[in-house]
């Protein structure tokens, strides 16, 4: 049966080979010899020596002059500190949202842009009880919710397009509105978008350079989201995430907010 048939998408053999090859390499715990990749993937090592070569050439492996061992190259370096700059944006955000949460009394929540849209990394519990709450790891609407709106604002057309491409739209000028008020106001409003009876606020936090941003959002009960208590909610998201970029090292013009990143 073939990839299509039983559901599962086709992929690329030889790019899940290659990964075959690194992963052995983070197995062994150090520079390991051909014959050792070779056993350990259970390919052959002339086979395997042909992964390493091109591995090798765009800088995922390194193999020493000295010994012969392979190890891990200077581009797999930098991919690994990248991957963990960002995993620190999102614990250096994390601090500010117990503090944010006991000055509001309301529930906040942390987001980060993921492969279908804004992935919910960390969810406290306010003093109001609500309807539902949203897990930790779930997905949220793009065109709903209020950190969705926060990403369509500013994160690149390139990235948001396809996902608001599948989903039902509200139409483009409703979209560009959407944009526009966020950008104005700096934060994004909206009321039963994921959790009906909810009124969510959001916010971005800015990364260094053009990273995509991370989403701050409160959430409460509907019948306590008056007027007054939304300015207030909304001055202490802005404060607090205004906090946190300048934690992580953003730096920007304070009179206005940042324009989208490029993708």
């Amino acid at each position: 049966m073939s990839a299509e048939a039983n559901g599962t998408p086709r992929g690329i053999q030889s790019v899940e080979l290659a990964m075959t090859v690194l992963l052995a390499l983070e197995e062994e715990a150090g520079p390991a010899g051909l014959t050792q990749l070779a056993t350990r993937c259970g390919m052959q090592p002339s086979k395997i020596h042909r992964y390493l070569v091109s591995l090798s050439r765009i800088g995922l492996v390194s193999q020493s002059r000295s010994s012969g061992l392979y190890d891990f190259g200077p581009a797999i370096r930098r991919l690994g500190a990248e991957a963990l700059r960002r995993m620190d944006e999102a614990g250096l955000a994390s601090e500010y949202l117990p503090g944010l949460r006991d000055r509001t009394k309301h529930a906040v929540n942390l987001a980060v842009w993921g492969e279908h849209g804004p992935v919910v990394v960390r969810w406290d519990y306010g003093s109001y009880a609500l309807p539902i709450t949203v897990r930790v790891g779930a997905t949220l609407p793009l065109l709903t919710s209020s950190v969705g709106w926060v990403y369509l604002a500013y994160l690149a057309a390139t990235l948001t397009d396809p996902i608001v491409g599948s989903q039902a739209t509200p139409g483009a000028t409703e979209i560009e509105r959407i944009k526009d008020d966020v950008r104005r106001d700096g934060v994004a409003v909206t009321s039963g978008g994921v959790i009906p009876g909810v009124t969510s606020i959001a916010a971005p936090v800015f990364t260094t350079g053009d990273a995509l941003p991370l989403v701050v959002a409160l959430a409460l009960p509907d019948q306590l989201a008056t007027p007054r208590v939304c300015r207030e909610i909304t001055e202490e998201l802005l404060g607090t995430t205004r906090a946190m970029s300048a934690e992580i090292g953003h730096q920007s013009d304070s009179s206005r907010h940042p324009a989208p990143t490029q993708a």
